[in-house]
């Protein structure tokens, strides 16, 4: 009952997500020039759950859009970067998305040495009820995942208390940071002109190859490919893998097929995200949160740094701000929200988005391993 429930809010949310994306009316517009279409792919769900008092976490839309859904947006998406588009990407973004990852991975050590100039309340907290543990997997979760974020566990040997603890903290932050990343991609062209950056942004993807209109056979190629190499993926057991394979793939797909629409893949990518955002929206669940407010600042202050130092090295590389809340999504939201976000912008850089996901998976790990030796060393 409660699958056929979620399948039934999910086709509600997608349907009613889309029809905000395309309405003129002027009343809705001014809505959505704070709240963007796609983020009600969040919303909507959990006001159903909230205002019916359903747990819809654990249904088996999960594992299908887990083990379908996305690798097939995965496809899709990669397979609409062409090679001339990741050369206008350049070394900029990365570096800049390289700099919030060790903002994540350093910051807590910096705050904790900071705030012990002062006063040893957050030292009994972190250090001595060993809270730093799950402060460690809270890195591998933000930027590798929860690949990542398992493994670090086991690494440093946190309890199951306060990986509980930090789990929740995990959720309420990444989706309140989904929601304001949102709103700072929308303004980021206040700010290039604020702070006197004239990169222009990166132009919507074209192929000469590429017919005017969408052709029912090249259609139906594309998504045969597409749905068979999804289902063959289903036998790799590691998620973490399939992603970087299915990312290959992809981008192997829309760089050497001539029947390949770019326009095609890149639409239907855009579905499956808002899709994917919906099922997401359905584990939202802010109930049962204890945990002591020093580590609630100290994680708010920590996000709120790790956009600051990205802010900083985009205005010394001169990189359009719009890079800052997509690599931001990268590294803390990750294969899911980063390309939701950035589509609220330019649906163009959707894949690049999915790039620096996938490099934030692949990194996550170790940028971990860095917290937990400055931790050890450190203190």
């Amino acid at each position: 009952m409660n699958d056929l429930l979620g399948i039934a809010i999910v086709f509600v949310t997608v349907t009613a997500v889309m029809y905000l994306d395309k309405t003129k009316n002027k009343y809705t517009q001014k809505v959505l020039q704070w709240t963007p279409a796609i983020l009600f792919a969040y919303i909507i769900p959990a006001l159903f759950t909230y205002c019916f008092d359903l747990e819809l976490s654990d249904i088996a839309l999960h594992t299908l859009s887990k083990n379908f859904i996305i690798p097939l947006a995965i496809v899709l998406v990669m397979g609409a970067l062409s090679i001339k588009q990741l050369k206008v990407v350049g070394l900029k973004p990365i570096l800049l998305f390289i700099s919030g990852s060790a903002a994540i991975a350093i910051l807590p050590i910096v705050l904790l040495l900071g705030v012990n100039s002062f006063t040893e309340v957050l030292q009994i907290e972190i250090l001595d009820r060993e809270y730093w543990k799950g402060l460690v997997t809270l890195v591998g979760s933000w930027i590798g995942g929860s690949t990542s974020q398992l493994v670090l566990k086991e690494i440093v040997e946190c309890s199951e208390s306060v990986f509980l603890i930090v789990l929740v903290l995990d959720n309420i932050l990444v989706n309140i940071w989904t929601i304001l990343m949102f709103q700072f991609i929308k303004r980021s062209s206040f700010l290039n002109n604020l702070f006197h950056i004239r990169e222009k942004p990166i132009s919507s993807f074209s192929n000469k190859k590429n017919p005017s209109s969408i052709g029912w056979k090249a259609s139906i190629k594309i998504m045969t490919i597409c749905l068979g190499v999804v289902l063959a993926s289903l036998l790799i057991g590691n998620f973490l893998l399939k992603i970087i394979v299915l990312s290959i793939l992809g981008f192997v797909f829309g760089n050497t097929f001539s029947f390949w629409n770019h326009k095609l893949v890149i639409k239907i990518g855009g579905y499956l995200i808002i899709c994917i955002m919906a099922i997401l929206g359905l584990k939202l669940n802010f109930s049962g949160f204890a945990i002591s407010g020093y580590i609630v600042v100290f994680a708010i202050v920590w996000l709120i740094l790790h956009y600051v130092v990205m802010l900083i090295v985009a205005y010394v590389l001169k990189v359009n701000l719009a890079w800052v809340p997509i690599c931001s999504m990268a590294n803390v939201g990750g294969i899911s929200t980063a390309p939701a976000v950035t589509k609220a912008f330019n649906e163009s850089w959707m894949p690049h988005a999915i790039l620096l996901a996938v490099l934030s998976m692949v990194t996550g790990t170790y940028w971990g391993l860095l917290t937990i030796y400055l931790f050890e060393t450190v203190f």
